[in-house]
C-alpha cells in the first residue's frame, strides 16, 4: 500500500498537465518542458520503487497473476519511456498517456471506495453495452431511413449527408436541437412528424429508461450476490474457527477458556467482562459451550458495546422535587402529539411568510425598507424554534436528544436560524436576511417520513456518492487531457462562418452567447467545457464549434463523452434508487422509522459471582466457568449490548428466505464435496 507521501506524489503529478503545454520552440518553454519531465520522471519513479517493493514481496508469480498491479506495472512502464522520449528530444508529441495518470491514485489506499465503485462500473458494462448496442442499431436505422426520406428537402442541413443524418439523430436521443432538426422537414410535410415522434418514443422513452432498467436490476442482483458471497465467506470462516478451537474435552463446542483466547486476537482491546457478556449471549443453549450453530453468530454479537442497564427514570428525577415534578411536565409536553403538530404548523407558516415576503421583495422595489419593520415576524419564528430546543433538552435530557440524529437536525437548523436572525439585526441589511432565512425550511424534512427516507437515504448514500465523485473527477481529467490535446490549437472565435451556429461563437458586441470561452486550453476550461456537455442542453453546440474549427471526426470524441458520462450517471441512479427502495422496504418489512429501531441490542444477566470472576486478576478462575449452574442468584445486574445495524443485518432480515436456500444449496455441496474425498 502507498503512505501519504506516495498519495501525495501521485496528486502532484496528476496536476502537472498545464506546466507541459509550453509553446514549440520558445527557450522558455523548453525550460519549462525539462523542468515538468524531469519532475513527471522522478514521480514515476517513486513509483517505481513501490512497485519493485510489492514484487519482491510477493514474488514474480503473485505480483503477474494480480490484475491490478499489472495493469499498472504496463501502464508505468510505458509513461517512463515516454517521459525519456520526452528528455532526449525535448520536444513534446501527442501523449494522451497522461490521461492513465489517475490509475496511479485509485491504486492506493485512500481510494478503496474509489476502486469498489468502479469495479460495479466494470461489472454492469456488459449488460449496459447490449443495450447500447440496441440503441445503436435503432439510431442507425432511423438514420438511414432519415437520410432517404428527407435528404432531397431544400435547405435541410440535418439530413443532407448520412453522416449529418448520424449526427442529428445522436443529438436529438438527448432532446437537445428538439424541434429544431424536425422543423424543416415539417415545413415540407406534416406528416414527417411522426418519424421523429416514432424515433424519440422508442430511442428516448423506452430504450433510454430500459437501460436505467437493466443497470438496476444488475446492480441489485451483484449486491445481492456479494452479500450471498459474504455471508458464506464468514460461515466458511467459522467453521475452520470452530475446527481449530474445540479440544478432546469439549469436542461438540467451544469452551469459554478458548473462545476468550479467540477474542484477544479478534478483539484484543475488548474487557473481560465484555468477552463473557458475549460468550453467554451466544451461548443460549447455556450449556457453557458454543455450539456451531451459536458460533455463527459471533460477528452480531462480537461488535456489542455493553453497558449497566439503567432504568428509564427522567434525568431531573434525582433533583429536588420542584424540578423534578416541572422536569416529569416537560417530558410530557414534548412527547405530546400535538405539540409535533404545533409546531409542524410554525414550520408551515414560516415557510408561507417567507414565500409572501420573497414575491413582495421582488415585486415591490420599496418593499425592503418596509420589511425593515417587520423584523418582529423573524424574531417571533426564532424565538418559537429556540423554545422547542429548549423544552426538548430539558424534556429529554440532553443525552436522549442528541443522540436522535433528528434532534440534532433541528438544533443545527436553529442554531443557524439564531445566527441568521442575530445578523440580520446587528447588520440591519434585509437582502442578507432573505438569504439566511431559508435555512429554517430545511426543517421540513422531517415532516412526513417520505421526507425523511429521502434525507436519511442522502447520508447513508454520501461515502459512496463521495467516491461516485472522484469517478467522475477521474473521467474528467481522462477526456480533459485527450481535448487538451486535440483541440488546444482551435480557435473558436468568429468560427462556423455561414453554418447554424455562427451567431454563438460571434465576438460582435451585441453577441450574448460567448460560446467560444468553451475551449480545452488547460485542465480547469476543459473541466468546465466538459461538464457543460454533462449537463447536455446545447451540447452539439460546442461540438459544431470543435469540428467546424478542427476536423468533422471530432465530433466522436464528444458522443463517446456523452455515451461514457451516461453509463456512469446511469450507475450513480440505479445506486441511489437501490438504496431508497431498500430503505422504504426495511421500514416497510420491519417498523423502522426511528433512530432506536435501526440499533441492534442484547440484554444479559451476570450474576454477582459472575462479576466477581470477570473483574478477578487471576487468569486460571476463568477455567471455573463451564456453566452456569454455580452461579444462579437473586442479586443480578443487567447489561445492555448495543450497536448500528449494518446493511448486512439488514439483508439478512429482507433476504431470510433466500438465505435458508443458499445455505441449503452450500451444504449439500460441502456434503457432495466430502463424498468425493471419502471416495
Amino acid at each position: 500500500m502507498l503512505n501519504k507521501n506516495d498519495l501525495q506524489d501521485i496528486n502532484w503529478k496528476v496536476t502537472l498537465n498545464d506546466c507541459s503545454r509550453q509553446p514549440d520552440g520558445s527557450s522558455c518553454g523548453v525550460y519549462v518542458m525539462k523542468i515538468h519531465g524531469s519532475l513527471e520522471l522522478l514521480g514515476l519513479i517513486i513509483i517505481s520503487l513501490e512497485l519493485l517493493m510489492k514484487l519482491q514481496w510477493l514474488g514474480l508469480r503473485k505480483f503477474l497473476s494480480h490484475k491490478r498491479t499489472l495493469i499498472k506495472a504496463i501502464t508505468l512502464m510505458i509513461m517512463l519511456a515516454e517521459a525519456v522520449t520526452v528528455l532526449v528530444r525535448q520536444t513534446n508529441h501527442f501523449r494522451v498517456t497522461r490521461a492513465l495518470r489517475p490509475i496511479f491514485l485509485i491504486d492506493t489506499h485512500y481510494c478503496g471506495g474509489v476502486r469498489r465503485f468502479v469495479r460495479q462500473i466494470l461489472q454492469s458494462v456488459p449488460p449496459i453495452i447490449d443495450m447500447l448496442v440496441l440503441l445503436l442499431f435503432f439510431m442507425a436505422i432511423f438514420s438511414i431511413l432519415g437520410y432517404y426520406l428527407f435528404h432531397d428537402i431544400p435547405g435541410n442541413i440535418y439530413f443532407a449527408k448520412i453522416q449529418d443524418s448520424i449526427v442529428s439523430l445522436f443529438v436529438l436521443m438527448t432532446t437537445a436541437n428538439f424541434p429544431d432538426v424536425m422543423m424543416p422537414a415539417y415545413h415540407d410535410t406534416p406528416w414527417s412528424a411522426t418519424f421523429f415522434i416514432s424515433y424519440l418514443i422508442i430511442e428516448l422513452y423506452f430504450l433510454m429508461n430500459l437501460v436505467l432498467a437493466v443497470v438496476y436490476d444488475t446492480f441489485t442482483g451483484m449486491e445481492k450476490t456479494k452479500f450471498c458471497k459474504l455471508l458464506q465467506h464468514k460461515r466458511s470462516g467459522c467453521v475452520h474457527a470452530f475446527k481449530l478451537l474445540i479440544s478432546r474435552q469439549s469436542s461438540t463446542g467451544i469452551s469459554i477458556r478458548h473462545f476468550i483466547g479467540l477474542m484477544k486476537y479478534y478483539r484484543p482491546h475488548k474487557r473481560r467482562r465484555d468477552i463473557y457478556l458475549t460468550f453467554k449471549s451466544l451461548n443460549q443453549s447455556k450449556t457453557g459451550f458454543l455450539s456451531m450453530e451459536e458460533f455463527y453468530d459471533i460477528y452480531n454479537f462480537a461488535a456489542l458495546s455493553w453497558q449497566v442497564k439503567k432504568e428509564k427514570d427522567h434525568w431531573l428525577d434525582s433533583a429536588c422535587g420542584p424540578c423534578s415534578q416541572i422536569g416529569q411536565g416537560i417530558h410530557w409536553l414534548v412527547t405530546w402529539k400535538w405539540f409535533d403538530y404545533f409546531i409542524n404548523t410554525v414550520i408551515a407558516g414560516n415557510g408561507v411568510w417567507l414565500i409572501y415576503e420573497t414575491i413582495m421583495f421582488s415585486n415591490d422595489p420599496y418593499y425592503a425598507e418596509w420589511a425593515s419593520h417587520t423584523q418582529w415576524v423573524s424574531v417571533v419564528f426564532v424565538c418559537l424554534y429556540s423554545i422547542e430546543v429548549v423544552l426538548k433538552v430539558l424534556g429529554l435530557g440532553p443525552r436522549d436528544y442528541f443522540t436522535n440524529g433528528w434532534n440534532v437536525f433541528d438544533f443545527l437548523v436553529t442554531v443557524a436560524a439564531v445566527v441568521g436572525c442575530f445578523t440580520e439585526l446587528v447588520t440591519n441589511k434585509f437582502s442578507l436576511a432573505i438569504v439566511i432565512r431559508p435555512i429554517r425550511l430545511l426543517r421540513i424534512f422531517r415532516l412526513k417520513a417520505r421526507y425523511r427516507d429521502v434525507f436519511g437515504t442522502l447520508f447513508v448514500l454520501l461515502p459512496r456518492l463521495f467516491s461516485a465523485g472522484i469517478v467522475l473527477l477521474i473521467v474528467y481529467y481522462f477526456f480533459a487531457v485527450i481535448g487538451m490535446e486535440c483541440f488546444s490549437s482551435a480557435d473558436l472565435k468568429d468560427c462556423c462562418v455561414g453554418t447554424p451556429v455562427e451567431a454563438f461563437y460571434s465576438t460582435a458586441n451585441d453577441s450574448l452567447y460567448y460560446y467560444y470561452l468553451n475551449t480545452f486550453d488547460n485542465i480547469l476550461m476543459s473541466g468546465v467545457t466538459l461538464f457543460e456537455l454533462t449537463v447536455v442542453n446545447n451540447w452539439f453546440i460546442i461540438m459544431e464549434g470543435h469540428a467546424y474549427s478542427t476536423t468533422e471526426w471530432s465530433r466522436i470524441y464528444f458522443m463517446i463523452f456523452y455515451l461514457v458520462t451516461m453509463v456512469v450517471m446511469t450507475i450513480v441512479v440505479a445506486f441511489i434508487l437501490e438504496a431508497f427502495l431498500f430503505r422504504i422496504q426495511c421500514r416497510r418489512k420491519m417498523s423502522m422509522d426511528t433512530f432506536e429501531e435501526y440499533v441492534f441490542s442484547n440484554e444479559t444477566k451476570l450474576s454477582v459471582a459472575e462479576l466477581e470472576l470477570c473483574y478477578s486478576r487471576t487468569r486460571n478462575i476463568i477455567d471455573a466457568m463451564p456453566t452456569y449452574s454455580d452461579f444462579h442468584s437473586e442479586d443480578t445486574v443487567v447489561y445492555v449490548g448495543k450497536r448500528l445495524r449494518s446493511k448486512h443485518d439488514l439483508y439478512s432480515i429482507m433476504y431470510k428466505a433466500d438465505i435458508e436456500v443458499w445455505l441449503e444449496k452450500n451444504g449439500r455441496l460441502d456434503s457432495e464435496d466430502a463424498t468425493v474425498e471419502v471416495e
